[in-house]
């Protein structure tokens, strides 16, 4: 007979389990399984081609906190402080560099990876590999190891969740002081990213109320949320609104948002577009749809689970009652169905794959549980007329999930996945590398990194510490995007804009201070890069011509790089009074984007 110490060592975790247990052979080689999977491809991720706005940001942001400035305040930012006030004691403690930045994000991966192993403990080793195998290429291949706010968010909402979960099996102070904690992981998970308010509201909407209305899990909650309090009491009420609710939801909406479903003959975001066309991820053999025929198909598919997870553990705990593998199966479900609004709003394949790493990582769960709830003789009776041998059933949530991956988008898993573990191991080389002393990045292709690299060299030789640097695309009446990698490599230079991230709606709209910050530039980096970003959304229209006429008015060109992909202008008395846009390959790109709006035009 067990006794309860006994049951508590061999428990899962979340089912109140020991922290710290003897780890047993199954759990060993379940941990190694986990790690081989996930250590496969970071290699190739620490070498791999970085979004130079996202991944620049989550450098800039951080540091330019360490030197007083403010999110919403000094600069634009559209998620929670919370991302950058833990960015920003991370430099100071390890050093301020693209190698420790990606280290944190990889830290913020291995949270969600470790919550879902423990979240799929109750069916089993197997199972937890398997769901901790899926969210690994879900969470790895969208983003890298760039340290952005959403995959923090996740790993601190599912280990809300987790805790939450394993307090149903504590009592008394070691009940509380867990539900505490869960209530601490939420709050903080609030403050990387408030948009997780549905996913973690519908959660703890079921959890809060099955466990009888405990105000353990506000209080701490409350303390979580500290990024936030500090923030908009530094910043001021309305000041905070603007920058975390009134720019993302209404005012970048109608630039970044894509055609709900995606269209099914062509790719309707232009990063995607631009990477899948000309340098697809190599070696992918195997039959498979077309790249925007996958996305369109996926769309689907992440609603079907991010749904039909949920309602089906609610079913079977209608039926049978609130048994903890229900019980964690209709949290987790609720979890991944509060994250259907990624895919909703802008269906490439990130937000695809951010709106269903949770649901997916539960099928496996989800197959288990159907196979345990089956009555053992039709059970047997099924297996042995399809001659199916035991192995296969074990095998059936690590199938089902596979098939997932490997039909549905395996360009974007499956084959990015392998493409990076490739890079690791030496077959495959990393991206193209810019550096300026001890600081580097990488870019996706020779042009970029010469261009990029000459401009860099260039303005390390003219500029003096203190000059004000602004960075943006060569038109600047389409701020599609901006390469705010160059701060990066430039630290001892002052931002000269509001609007280190540019987005459109936001810096190109008429009334905003783009023109103003260009005038008080002392540099200036105009990137070709995005000149032929065509989306069909608001993106594509033109705004203020004015910080344009300013670059005309105010500044001479030091140097165009590679036919127009760079240029780097210098503040002088009198400018050269040539419009940026106009420059180089700028014109040819705007005809071809106007082009490729005719031909969807007429498809559609």
């Amino acid at each position: 007979m067990l006794t309860e110490a006994t049951a508590a060592t061999s428990a899962p975790f979340v089912a109140g389990g020991a922290a710290f247990a003897r780890p047993s052979r199954r759990s060993v080689a379940a941990w190694l399984a986990v790690a081989a999977i996930f250590l496969l491809p970071v290699r190739g991720l620490f070498r791999g081609v970085g979004s130079s706005m996202e991944e620049g940001f989550m450098l800039v942001f951080p540091k330019r906190m360490l030197q007083g400035d403010l999110p919403n305040r000094d600069f634009l930012h559209l998620y929670g402080p919370g991302s950058l006030h833990v960015l920003a004691g991370w430099y100071k403690v390890f050093g301020y560099s693209l190698d420790s930045q990606r280290v944190f994000g990889l830290l913020q991966h291995l949270g969600a990876i470790t919550a879902v192993y423990a979240l799929c403990r109750h069916w089993g080793y197997r199972v937890a590999v398997t769901g901790a195998a899926t969210i690994t290429v879900l969470v790895l291949i969208p983003s890298g190891l760039a340290a952005l706010a959403w995959p923090g968010a996740i790993a601190f909402g599912l280990w809300s969740l987790v805790f939450g979960l394993r307090a149903f099996h504590l009592e008394g102070t070691r009940r509380t002081r867990c539900l505490a904690i869960a209530g601490l992981l939420l709050g903080l998970a609030l403050s990387y990213r408030p948009d997780l308010a549905l996913a973690l509201g519908l959660v703890w909407a079921f959890l809060w109320w099955q466990h009888r209305r405990s105000w353990a899990p506000v209080a701490g909650a409350l303390v979580g949320l500290m990024p936030i309090w500090v923030h908009v009491a530094m910043v001021g009420p309305s000041t905070a609104w603007r920058g975390m609710v009134t720019d993302p939801i209404v005012h970048l909406r109608p630039g970044r948002n894509l055609p709900r479903p995606p269209s099914w003959s062509f790719l309707d975001g232009a990063l995607q577009a631009l990477n899948e066309a000309p340098n697809p991820a190599p070696w992918w053999r195997f039959p498979a749809m077309q790249a925007s025929h996958q996305l369109f198909v996926w769309f689907f598919v992440v609603l079907a689970a991010n749904i039909g997870v949920p309602a089906l553990a609610w079913w079977w705990l209608r039926r049978t009652g609130a048994t903890p593998r229900l019980r964690t199966l209709l949290a987790g479900g609720l979890f991944a169905l509060g994250l259907t609004g990624q895919a909703l709003q802008r269906p490439d394949s990130t937000h695809l794959a951010w709106g269903c790493c949770v649901s997916f990582a539960l099928v496996p769960a989800v197959v288990a549980e159907w196979q345990l709830r089956r009555a053992p003789e039709r059970t047997g009776r099924l297996v042995a007329a399809a001659r199916l041998p035991w192995q296969a059933r074990l095998l059936a949530p690590t199938a089902a999930v596979g098939a997932l991956l490997l039909v549905i988008c395996p360009y974007y898993s499956l084959r990015s996945y392998l493409a990076a573990g490739r890079v690791s191991v030496g077959s495959l080389p990393g991206g193209f590398e810019i550096q300026r002393n001890d600081l580097h990045f990488y870019l996706g292709n020779a042009d970029l990194q010469r261009s990029a690299q000459a401009a860099v060299d260039r303005l390390d030789a003219m500029s003096q510490p203190g000059e004000r640097l602004l960075v943006g695309p060569a038109d600047l009446s389409r701020t599609v995007y901006s390469d705010v990698v160059f701060y990066h490599l430039f630290p001892e230079l002052v931002p000269a804009t509001y609007y280190i991230e540019m987005d459109p709606g936001l810096a190109d709209q008429p009334g905003s201070s783009l023109a103003a910050d260009v005038a008080s530039a002392d540099w200036l980096i105009l990137t070709n890069y995005w000149t032929g970003w065509y989306e069909p959304n608001t993106s594509a229209e033109y705004g203020s011509t004015e910080p344009n006429q300013v670059v005309a008015d105010d500044f001479c060109l030091v140097e165009s790089y590679a036919d127009a992909l760079v240029l780097l202008y210098q503040r002088c008395a009198e400018g050269d009074g040539v419009d940026p846009a106009t420059l180089g390959i700028g014109p040819e790109r705007r005809a071809s984007m106007e082009a490729e709006k005719a031909r969807r035009a007429a498809a559609d």
